[in-house]
């Protein structure tokens, strides 16, 4: 999804230390060539006297014990790279993109550097890793006679990363983004701030030495949670409430008690869609059964009390389904279920209310992206989901299309992806207004996924930018125990939302720790 800009330098030179080539740059160097016209050269820089081998033994034990088969942070040989990719000696490049610690030679091209919490290199970016979590990424611009600046900004998810290794990969998948934006024209004369920095601590052999016990012992917790628990179940929460008392009026979860949607043991239920259709409130929602790991789309119809029926499938696909966006357009129903796994963005019509929907038009395809959110504005339908390019975590990178018409044809962001942040970049509901004002609920994935939602103000949609500003956050606990919550939806009656909580397999124990996380009467 990656976007590489239609001009560009003709030649550019990537600078790297011979001891951090790794699988991930060599993604960076076949991203670059896929702009027509553009030649890439690699040139092998020493690594600096004293630089700690601590890194590579890290990665070699995290090769034994959490990461098994090839990833972004694998040394690969320089054969690896093509004999055209050997920088000749007297090379002049229009650009260059150092990514060593020590720096590129100066040179009369332009510069790219990436910056992690403010410090270049791969050690610095291991070093934010292993002690701070994910590292602000800032891609700086010099020339020799302008100062450096920073062009691009973001911040990678790490919900799929399998220890530091796995978290270079995330990190170097972004990198490659923001370089790209980097690259194009609107990013010409950018001058961001730059992100808070902070101080570097090399990663001791002691330091992996206990590191190490920490993954073993977190290993063995996790076996044994995963055999007399389900690894991760979601449940649904759900009241109805007049405005004025909902989680965008209020910016809490607080007012009227939360009620649960029950679920079987062996399910969990997960991305709640309400609608109200024809005189009744139905929901709609993510029913996925542990067994096979696979999602398919389920409803309940509330009765004339306000009371919820069992549970009926809607919509079962070969490929897992979630988040389940619903859309009325000239008098029909419409779903768009998100089917990354399938690498499109797919629209379905119900022609039998509620229970049965036939797959209508693909809106966008070739695109491995999530939770899919349309809203009218100013004229045009626009779409928002997170993408990514089949490395890295799911939650990062925000992607734009916009359309005259529902079934499109959908136009690409020329700024794809326009936003790369971890904590307010994948949508968690519908789009709210209110007061002449945009909003979106998004989900912070910085701590886990799924760790809260914040509450965004758009401050910009349309063909030439986007732009976002927070206005709180939300988080589980009290009204709504367990540890995560990730989306919101309220249709001016009925508000939902769900949370993560543990699930044991053994249903009188399911059923003690329910009674546990029963939401309080508040």
């Amino acid at each position: 999804m990656t976007q590489v800009a239609s001009t560009g330098p003709a030649t550019i030179l990537v600078h790297v230390e011979r001891t951090a080539l790794a699988r991930w740059v060599l993604w960076l160097v076949e991203a670059l060539e896929r702009c027509p016209g553009t030649a890439v050269h690699v040139r092998l820089a020493d690594t600096p006297q004293g630089e700690s081998s601590a890194l590579a033994t890290l990665l070699s034990l995290e090769r034994i014990t959490v990461r098994h088969g090839p990833g972004g942070a694998d040394r690969i040989a320089p054969s690896d790279l093509s004999s055209a990719h050997a920088a000749p000696e007297h090379l002049k490049p229009d650009l260059v993109i150092d990514l060593a610690a020590a720096g590129a030679p100066a040179s009369a091209a332009p510069r790219l550097r990436p910056l992690y919490n403010g410090q270049p290199g791969e050690t610095s970016l291991a070093s934010a890793l292993f002690f701070q979590g994910t590292p602000a990424i800032a891609i700086e611009r010099s020339t020799s006679d302008e100062a450096a600046h920073v062009v691009a900004t973001g911040s990678a998810s790490l919900e799929a990363a399998a220890g530091i290794g796995g978290a270079i990969e995330a990190v170097g998948s972004r990198v490659i983004a923001l370089i790209l934006k980097a690259l194009s024209p609107t990013a010409a004369d950018a001058r961001l701030d730059a992100p808070v920095t902070a101080p570097f601590r090399s990663i001791t052999h002691a330091d992996i030495a206990g590191s190490t016990a920490k993954d073993v012992a977190r290993a063995a917790v996790r076996a044994a949670y995963q055999l007399c628990c389900h690894g991760s179940h979601w449940r649904v929460g759900w009241r109805f409430v007049e405005p004025g008392g909902d989680v965008w009026t209020r910016r809490d979860l607080d007012g009227v008690r939360w009620n649960v949607l029950a679920d079987p043991v062996d399910h969990f239920y997960a991305d709640p869609f309400p609608l109200r259709w024809q005189g009744r409130d139905y929901l709609f929602f993510e029913d996925l059964d542990h067994k096979t790991e696979k999602g398919i789309i389920s409803v309940i119809a509330f009765d004339e009390a306000g009371r919820p029926g069992p549970t009926m499938p809607v919509l079962e696909e070969p490929w897992h389904l979630s988040y389940p966006f619903l859309i009325e357009h000239r008098g029909d129903i419409f779903m768009i279920p998100e089917s990354s796994t399938n690498r499109d963005i797919a629209i379905y019509r119900a022609v039998d209310f509620p229970l049965k929907w036939q797959r209508h038009a693909v809106l966008v395809e070739g695109v491995e992206a999530a939770d899919a959110t349309i809203v009218e504005h100013d004229g045009l339908y626009w779409m928002t989901a997170v993408v990514r390019d089949g490395s890295g975590g799911y939650s990062d990178m925000l992607a734009l299309w916009s359309a005259n018409d529902l079934f499109g044809p959908w136009q690409a962001h020329p700024s794809n992806p326009v936003l790369i942040d971890d904590r307010t970049a994948r949508p968690a509901g519908n789009f709210v207004s209110r007061d002449g004002k945009l909003y979106r609920p998004v989900q912070d994935c910085r701590r886990t996924y799924g760790a809260a939602l914040n509450l965004m103000r758009v401050t910009r949609l349309d063909r030439e930018g986007f732009a976002q500003q927070s206005e709180g956050a939300v988080t589980a606990g009290g009204t709504w125990p367990g540890s995560r919550i990730h989306t919101l939806n309220y249709n001016g009656r009925l508000e939902t939302i769900d949370g993560y909580t543990l699930r044991p397999k053994w249903k009188p124990a399911a059923d003690l720790v329910d009674w546990w996380y029963r939401p309080p009467d508040v």
